[in-house]
């Protein structure tokens, strides 16, 4: 198993994994949830030749208002911190709201944007107790929905120009529907794709890790 690292700016405390080498992958995990869940995923990524970077929520230093900005500037931190200029910067269900949110504040830093399952702005990810209990974190889970609250939807659902985005999504998710996918796709059909995986719930990324990792792999090598 790889060892968790924490990077520390500011009194921050942002945990985060780095493993394989290659193009780089950021990963960025579901409300409330730590990276642990998804290195299963981040491990057979990392086999096809990809650096696999996840990303988890700070802790510490968290007075005051945070916004998805706040959210998405520590995923660039710790990019900053790890040398990487550039990457597809991808997560699950929230985490994916994270790094649209990093691909619109910060240009050129994502070159292209992963969601594994669309969040929306009503998404409530409580109901997940397939995980054991020690993967989540109410205390995170309450800040990170307070942000998104505080954030106009614009400023983290929206696509930044000229970025690619792949949606990997389960076709029985009740969290993340694939109606969300649909819709987004709809929207920018020219730099959307979509993939949907049978049988996948809200946590395919964990329990469907075959079906997640090949679309990513065929894609990235593609592009």
């Amino acid at each position: 198993m790889t060892d968790i690292t924490t990077f520390e700016p500011d009194g921050r405390a942002i945990p985060y994994v780095d493993e394989g080498s290659g193009p780089a992958i950021v990963l960025v995990p579901g409300m409330g949830l730590n990276v642990r869940y998804l290195g299963p995923l981040a491990g057979a990524l990392a086999e096809e030749d990809f650096r696999i970077v996840r990303i988890g929520s700070r802790h510490g230093a968290t007075e005051g208002d945070l916004t998805m900005h706040d959210l998405a500037q520590d995923v660039v931190d710790v990019m900053d911190h790890l040398g990487l200029a550039g990457a597809w910067v991808g997560g699950h269900a929230f985490g994916g709201a994270i790094a649209r949110t990093v691909s619109l504040d910060h240009a050129g830093r994502a070159s292209g944007v992963l969601l594994l399952g669309v969040e929306a702005a009503d998404t409530h990810e409580s109901d997940l107790s397939e995980l054991p209990p020690n993967a989540r974190d109410a205390g995170v889970e309450a800040m990170q929905l307070a942000a998104r609250e505080a954030t106009p939807v614009e400023e983290w659902a929206g696509l930044a120009a000229g970025v690619p985005v792949l949606v990997v999504q389960g076709n029985d998710d009740t969290i993340t529907p694939p109606a969300n996918g649909e819709a987004l796709q709809a929207s920018a059909p020219d730099r959307v794709s979509v993939v949907g995986i049978a049988g996948g719930g809200h946590l395919f990324p964990a329990t469907h890790i075959g079906e997640t990792a090949w679309p990513i792999e065929d894609y990235l090598d593609w592009d």
